[in-house]
């Protein structure tokens, strides 16, 4: 008595299983783009100073 799945089943399912990964992950992604900017931001500016001068 076992059903298969059918195409828009599997299809759909994947969907959402992708869409809730990136809504659990999104803002694990968006705190590390952030920390990268601002590391990267205040390593400039020494650099930045440094040829005003």
């Amino acid at each position: 008595m076992f059903r298969r799945f059918t195409v828009p089943q599997m299809l759909l399912a994947s969907l959402v299983g992708i869409a809730g990964g990136f809504y659990i992950y999104k803002p694990i992604y968006e705190q590390y783009y952030w920390d990268n900017r601002t590391t990267k931001e205040t390593e400039d500016k020494p650099q930045e100073e440094k040829n005003q001068k």
